[in-house]
Order: C-alpha cells, then sequence, then structure tokens
C-alpha cells in the first residue's frame, strides 16, 4: 500500500484536483479576488490582412490572439512538466478575462476542425490562452489624398465587464503584434512601424482597461495609374487631335469632341464607383475634373472658330443693311427738299453742317459690296480662324503640362512627406 501511494496521481485525477470539482476552483471568480487587478499580457499574430474597403470604411483579418495571466490558484507541483498544454474544453473550467474588440463590426471563431483554441497551463500558474479569429474592424478614412493616401487602422482590445480595479491590459514587452512572412495586400503595404499605446476608456459604470495597436497602410496607386490617369490622359490628347483638322470638317471635329466628353464622363463616374459619397474633394476628383475641362474646352474651341471663320457673312449683311438705311435717309431728304422748293423754299434748304444746297441735289448712293470686298472679308475672318487653332495647338497642351506638374508635385511630395511627418 505504501508504495502505491508514492505514484503519481493519473491525469484526469490530476485536472479534477487542480480546477475540478474536488478542487474548490470558482472559475467565477478573478484570481486574487478583492485584492490587485489581474495583469492579462497581450500579443497578436496576423495571419491574413486584406478586404480594406472604402465605401464601408473597414478592414478585415485573422489573427492569433494570445493572453496570458496569473492565477496562483492553477499553480501545481505533482508534475514535473514546465507547463501542460489541455483540451480546449477545459477553458469552460477557469477564469477568463473579458476581452472584446472596441472598434468590431464582425467576428467569427473558427472551428475546422476543432475549436481553434489553445489552452496551456505553467507551473507557477501562469495561463497561457490562443485563440484564432477573423474580424472585420472599422478604419475612418481620410480620402482627400486618393489614390496617394496613407491609412492609420486601428485595433483596440478592452474590458467589457472588469474596471481597471479588477483588470489592467498590457502589450507583451517583446514583438507584441506579429505578421506572418508571406503577408501581401492587393493595393497597400502594410508598413513595418506599428504604434502600440492605451486607450484607456472613461464611461458612466467606470474606467476600463484598452490597448491599441495602429498599422500604417500605404496605397499603391498601380491599378489607378493603369486604369484611370493614363486613359484619362490618352483622352485629353486624343481632344486635341480636332485642332488639326480641317474647320470645314464639322461633323468630323463635333463627333470627336463629343466623344471624347462623353468618355471622360464615364471614366469620371467610374473613378468614384468605388468610394464612398463623401463631402470633400479628392485628389482623383480634381484629376478626372481639370480633365472633364480639357475636353470640354476644346470642343468649345471648335464653337469659337466656326462662329469667326462665319462672322464675314454678318459683317457683310450688316454693311447691306447700313447702306439700305443711308439710302432710305436721302430720300426722305429728297422727298423733303421737293416739298420745300413747291413753296418756294427750295433755296433756303440747309444740309446738317450748314451748307447751303440748291433745290433738291443729286443723290448718289454708297457704293454696294462687291465680291472682291466679300472674298477679302472672308479671307479675314478665316484667318482669324485659323490663328485659333494655332494657338490652341500649343495653348492646350502647355497647360496641361502646367497642371500636371502642380498636381503631381503637390500629391507626391509635399503632401506626401506631411503625411510621413504626421505618423
Amino acid at each position: 500500500l505504501f508504495t502505491i501511494s508514492l505514484w503519481p496521481l493519473s491525469p484526469s485525477d490530476f485536472l479534477d484536483k487542480l480546477m475540478g470539482r474536488t478542487s474548490g476552483y470558482d472559475a467565477r471568480i478573478r484570481p486574487n479576488f478583492k485584492g490587485p487587478p489581474v495583469n492579462v499580457t497581450c500579443n497578436i499574430f496576423i495571419n491574413s490582412f486584406g478586404s480594406i474597403t472604402e465605401t464601408t470604411m473597414d478592414y478585415r483579418l485573422n489573427v492569433f490572439l494570445r493572453q496570458k495571466w496569473n492565477d496562483p490558484r492553477l499553480a501545481y507541483r505533482e508534475y514535473p512538466d514546465d507547463s501542460l498544454d489541455l483540451d480546449p474544453s477545459m477553458l469552460d473550467s477557469i477564469w477568463k478575462p473579458d476581452l472584446f474588440f472596441a472598434n468590431e463590426k464582425g467576428a467569427n471563431f473558427h472551428e475546422v476542425t476543432t475549436d481553434n483554441k489553445l489552452l496551456r497551463i505553467f507551473q507557477d500558474g501562469s495561463v497561457l490562452y490562443s485563440i484564432r479569429l477573423t474580424l472585420t474592424l472599422s478604419c475612418p478614412m481620410d480620402l482627400k489624398n486618393f489614390p496617394m493616401d496613407i491609412q492609420t487602422c486601428t485595433m483596440q482590445l478592452e474590458s467589457f465587464g472588469y474596471t481597471m480595479n479588477d483588470l489592467i491590459f498590457e502589450w507583451l514587452s517583446e514583438n507584441p503584434v506579429q505578421v506572418a512572412d508571406d503577408l501581401t495586400l492587393p493595393q497597400f503595404v502594410l508598413k513595418e512601424e506599428k504604434d502600440l499605446g492605451y486607450c484607456t476608456k472613461y464611461y458612466n459604470t467606470g474606467k476600463f482597461t484598452c490597448i491599441e495597436v495602429k498599422f500604417h497602410l500605404e496605397r499603391q496607386m498601380g491599378y489607378y495609374l493603369i486604369q484611370m490617369y493614363i486613359p484619362s490622359l490618352l483622352i485629353v490628347i486624343l481632344s486635341w487631335v480636332s485642332f488639326w483638322i480641317n474647320m470645314d470638317a464639322a461633323p468630323a471635329r463635333v463627333g470627336l469632341g463629343i466623344t471624347t466628353v462623353l468618355t471622360m464622363t464615364t471614366q469620371s463616374s467610374g473613378s468614384r464607383a468605388s468610394l464612398p459619397k463623401v463631402s470633400y474633394v479628392k485628389a482623383i476628383d480634381i484629376w478626372m475634373a481639370v480633365c472633364l475641362l480639357f475636353v470640354f474646352a476644346a470642343l468649345l474651341e471648335y464653337a469659337a472658330v466656326n462662329f469667326v471663320s462665319r462672322q464675314h457673312k454678318e459683317f457683310i449683311r450688316l454693311r447691306k443693311k447700313q447702306r439700305q438705311q443711308r439710302i432710305e435717309e436721302e430720300l426722305v431728304r429728297e422727298s423733303r427738299g421737293f416739298y420745300f422748293r413747291g413753296y418756294g423754299l427750295g433755296h433756303c434748304l440747309q444740309t446738317k453742317d450748314g451748307t447751303a444746297v440748291e433745290g433738291a441735289t443729286v443723290f448718289t448712293p454708297p457704293p454696294p459690296v462687291t465680291m472682291y470686298d466679300g472674298e477679302v472679308l472672308h479671307k479675314r475672318f478665316v484667318d482669324r480662324a485659323k490663328r485659333i487653332d494655332t494657338i490652341s495647338r500649343a495653348v492646350f497642351p502647355l497647360s496641361f503640362l502646367i497642371f500636371n506638374i502642380f498636381y503631381w508635385v503637390t500629391y507626391k511630395v509635399l503632401r506626401h512627406e506631411d503625411i510621413h511627418a504626421n505618423l
């Protein structure tokens, strides 16, 4: 009998003695009850990071959340092992921190093929609890520099029911946020520097512990360069072809102008399809608006050219009208002269400048507009219209080049440096 008593306890008996019914352990009571708060050390391993959505302003990631705390009631000496890996079902038998994600919009556990949970107990009573989660967290975004922006997305870990008198969260001292080596994002680059901090929350119910990590995500604009910027640039250049087409080819120039305007409008609508309806102006909006302005101005330029080239007809019509008016005025004067002469007043007629006229002077109408004058006028106005086209060939590309210099220097250099300085 003495020999049997020296045998170590069976695993079942040991667990019953440690945290079972015979142990007196109560999972409803925190460690150090009525004493100092429980310090819970947290760290996370990011398995995947993606689905960053601008319309809903959130992001999705898969993490291993690890929490470690000390529970003196779970200290043991019956086994020589430094730690014991237990079945996840034992989690219901021990006390656990009530951690939740403050900016969480959706989350789910993983149960394939079994619950993805780990429970490890150390000899001194320390407990390591690891769980795999897929989280959808909110990430308010500032899209003023879109698509050359850098977004800062946070993850906040907070206690729901225990105040700071009972529970305190803190980050692991060494490498608290780990990232998988093969982690890639389709549009962003996850920067190595991650800001760790505290976000203690003050509610009517008390002061609650909270820790946070900030991820800095720099957008790669390769997709937008290929799908948005280069096509719109080519459309603007295409609208300038109109300046080299003969002004008499109205269907060609009008068709080209309207086509580029409609294409630019469609391109601008497509750039806003995947973005939220924010009230401020984004970098992509400025680009699309200016491109639309340039193609619209190219269409209006042909309207001006066409108007100027036809002004000679209006000029000739005006001269004919003035000539007709002068003839009518002279006829009226002639008739008045005959009237006054019938009463013996013909020799007293005077013109407006005071010179006397003898009876009814012979009226000579102004010379009519000859065909030669019409051709000269036509050539003069056509030359003016051609000059507008010639000037536009230089002014449009030069002004668009100046806009590009200001645009890219502002967003890729100046604002980019400001953003990096504020991080």
